[in-house]
């Protein structure tokens, strides 16, 4: 008899009740802060236990209405660009758009060998520079799509946008969001090391490139290798007809042009926006809305065709909203019971190690821990590198490794069913956490290594 695994709000709700029973076992405990350079930092030598807070059952019922509340940004995020992505979709342009490169893609080997790695880079390097994370979430929409029409999978078209950005973060070499706010609070040069985290980031989008090109190639040779291959059937058989290709002989049109040069121009403004003037969440919302109000005009949509896809866009994502409130809510259990700093504060003794080598590497397991509740580079480096940057100069490893090892941890982010953002993409893609966490073990185990080694050389140059 085949094992039955429970969907992803079963299994994260037991993830949650685990975390509440915790609080039971764990005592309360806290860091103090102090304000530097206006941001709140924790004083390494101030923990203390405090009266602990257990979330008994209440707490827990209570606890996935806050997760909405307190993820009501991206939740409002994720629901607004799906009503606009549905609206693009009503246009035709991208079906269209899928078509033509799916017939490209058959008749020359040149953008079979290239799209992956091209696409993956790309993504790769937004992670990598201006923190692309929830701004690949609406790129699912379209690379689900294009993956199914060229013979791949759903995994291959959630993992090119979705793998690129998180690879990209995690081995990043200039984002303000982690490297530059964690180096910033150690006391090292902001951006500085960009050699060799030029080299990380080159090695860890390389990797994620030659995985996903050696599975999409085996998929694509024998299908019912895919964990979705079931799904992927029901997806082909849907409407509209870019999921399948029917018209195979239809072109583009003008409209079609020009929607998908308005859809170009929007995620150009949202790249300039993020990068030089600081926007997040509301205002790359607002831009996908203007960017459905004047594609809907160009391509002559009704007013009542316009807002039937819209809704229909948000009404496909009210479960998606549900899983990023819940997966909210793990981390508010654990916070309202003032365990983290506890966990934080027992888990630094074991950095502690004969060598350099395996200091770092310590530093690297502990951060993947965290990154289990605190999935922010911001949150977790004001959180950790305060704790970490005095420590590191304890156990011999210099300031720069620390924060090499506070990068990587990230790259755990994919696998971690309490974090907004993969289980968000998931519940989007209608992947179950659990398909996708049995198909993601041997990158995440590649993954592993990698930091591992390459946190070797650090250690030896005594990089910094």
């Amino acid at each position: 008899m085949r094992l039955r695994l429970p969907n992803t709000f079963v299994l994260l709700f037991a993830i949650l009740a685990l975390i509440a029973l915790a609080t039971w076992l764990i005592p309360g405990g806290k860091y103090e802060t102090h304000l530097v350079n206006g941001k709140q930092l924790i004083d390494p030598a101030s923990f203390h236990y405090v009266a602990s807070s257990p979330q008994g059952l209440v707490a827990l019922m209570k606890a996935p209405i806050k997760g909405f509340v307190e993820a009501a940004q991206i939740i409002g995020f994720v629901l607004i660009v799906g009503g606009a992505f549905a609206v693009i979709q009503k246009t035709e342009a991208i079906d269209t758009a899928i078509r033509s490169v799916a017939r490209a893609h058959a008749h020359s080997p040149l953008i079979r060998a290239t799209l992956i790695p091209v696409f993956v880079t790309l993504f790769s390097l937004g992670g990598a520079t201006f923190g692309m994370n929830e701004e690949s979430i609406p790129f699912v929409l379209i690379f689900v799509p294009l993956a199914l029409a060229l013979g791949y999978d759903t995994v291959t078209g959630v993992s090119i946008p979705f793998l690129g950005s998180q690879a990209g973060f995690g081995a990043a070499f200039l984002n303000p969001f982690n490297v530059g706010i964690a180096q910033g609070i150690a006391g090292v040069p902001v951006f500085s090391g960009m050699g060799y985290r030029l080299i990380v980031w080159v090695t860890v989008t390389a990797v994620t490139i030659a995985f996903l090109m050696w599975y999409a190639a085996r998929v694509k040779r024998t299908p019912t290798l895919s964990p979705t291959f079931i799904l992927d059937q029901a997806k082909r058989k849907e409407q509209p007809a870019g999921l399948s290709m029917q018209h195979p002989h239809e072109r583009m049109r003008g409209r079609h042009v020009a929607v998908l040069a308005i859809f170009a121009l929007s995620l150009g403004a949202m790249v300039i926006g993020v990068v030089k003037f600081d926007w997040f969440v509301d205002e790359i919302a607002a831009l996908f809305l203007a960017m459905a109000i004047v594609a809907g005009l160009v391509a002559r949509l009704g007013t009542d065709d316009w807002v039937a896809a819209f809704m229909q866009g948000v009404k496909d994502l009210a479960p998606t909203a549900l899983v990023i409130a819940i997966a909210r809510a793990t981390m508010i259990i654990a916070r309202d019971a003032h365990i983290i700093d506890t966990m934080l504060h027992g888990l630094m003794p074991l950095v502690q190690s004969s060598h350099p080598v395996f200091a770092a590497q310590k530093m690297y397991l502990i951060q993947s821990v965290i990154n289990f509740f605190i999935h922010s580079g911001t949150g977790q480096a004001a959180l950790t590198m305060p704790i970490m940057a005095p420590l590191a100069d304890l156990v011999g490893v210099t300031r720069q490794t620390a924060i090499l090892a506070f990068q990587l941890g990230e790259l755990s982010t994919p696998m971690l069913p309490t974090s907004g953002i993969t289980v968000g993409v998931l519940a989007l893609a209608r992947v179950p956490w659990l398909t996708w966490a049995k198909w993601m073990i041997p990158l995440q185990l590649i993954y592993l290594v990698l930091a591992l080694l390459l946190l070797v050389p650090p250690c030896l140059m005594q990089w910094s």
